[in-house]
């Protein structure tokens, strides 16, 4: 199949350019048709046009014998579709094979979140008399006070952070960009260590533009922040696996839990879709419920 490879490195320039994805969507694209394409190497089919609905059966099915989960059966056959209506818009092909492709049904699994004595339990275990301190605490404050990816977190220059007005400016997917509101811990963190901390992280010539900077003024790293929060979270004996996302999901369940607007908390997130959002109101049920059952004497 002489095509195929030419139209997959089309479309990735597509997803690149004009769609402006970001690079980790671009790359499980590729990775997942990269595998849809090395099986249909193996069968008789000359050309993309000859593929029909059987042919991409057989490979679901391939992918299902191997042990895939309905997630990841999910998103492969998300990328197939995907590069086939492209293919059709492109006239690479005359017909889609895939628009009566089903999506396997994918078990709702209900994030996980910090209650908020265990979040003020991991601030106040750390140490705000070193410079370290002072920046992980920062740090842990807009995570929480943001709700934003660890990916946004890390990418923030100074001049996206604006105290005096209250807010932060975000990158997210695609490079879009949103306006995220600080709260008074959030901004009483981050001022301390701006003043405090940062500037004995910078050595003499050094010059960089990162909010967040290591022990060698360097801009600090996904492993770096990750480390943090692991840190943070046994110091503070708390069971539960800390991570960025943990955060971000803790930070929209409060919100929600309190009455926010799920628009409002859809754009601080940077969610596209309000779907994606609403799960956190499915959360907030579910506690509810928790709460109903631990302390009503009929439940």
């Amino acid at each position: 199949m002489k095509d195929a490879q030419f139209a997959l490195e089309d479309y990735i320039h597509f997803l690149t350019v004009e769609r402006q994805l970001a690079q980790n969507t671009i790359k499980s694209y590729k990775r997942d048709l990269a595998s849809y394409l090395q099986f249909l190497k193996g069968t008789q089919l000359e050309t993309l046009n000859s593929i029909d609905r059987a042919v991409i059966l057989q490979y679901i099915q391939k992918l299902k014998d191997s042990g895939k989960s309905s997630r990841t059966l999910s998103r492969h056959i998300s990328s197939i579709r995907s590069f086939h209506q492209f293919l059709v818009r492109e006239q690479v092909i005359t017909h889609d094979c895939t628009i009566h492709l089903e999506l396997p049904k994918i078990e709702q699994k209900l994030p996980d979140v910090l209650s908020i004595p265990e979040i003020e339990q991991l601030m106040d275990i750390i140490d705000c008399s070193v410079p370290q301190g002072l920046r992980d605490l920062a740090l842990l404050e807009l995570l929480y006070g943001t709700g934003m990816r660890v990916s946004e977190l890390i990418a923030i220059d100074l001049a996206d952070l604006h105290l005096t007005m209250g807010f932060v400016r975000v990158f997210g997917k695609g490079s879009k960009e949103r306006i995220v509101p600080l709260g008074r811990s959030a901004i009483e963190a981050c001022t301390d260590y701006l003043n405090e901390a940062r500037p004995k992280f910078i050595g003499k010539g050094q010059d960089t533009e990162a909010l967040f900077v290591n022990m060698h003024g360097r801009r600090l790293t996904r492993q770096g922040c990750w480390k943090i929060l692991k840190e943070a979270g046994q110091k503070a004996n708390i069971r539960k696996v800390i991570s960025p996302h943990l955060l971000r999901h803790s930070f929209a369940t409060h919100l929600i839990e309190n009455g926010a607007d799920l628009r409002a908390v859809q754009e601080m997130l940077g969610h596209a879709d309000i779907s994606t959002t609403q799960l956190y109101t499915h959360v907030s049920k579910k506690r509810l419920k928790d709460v109903y059952s631990m302390y009503h004497p009929r439940a």
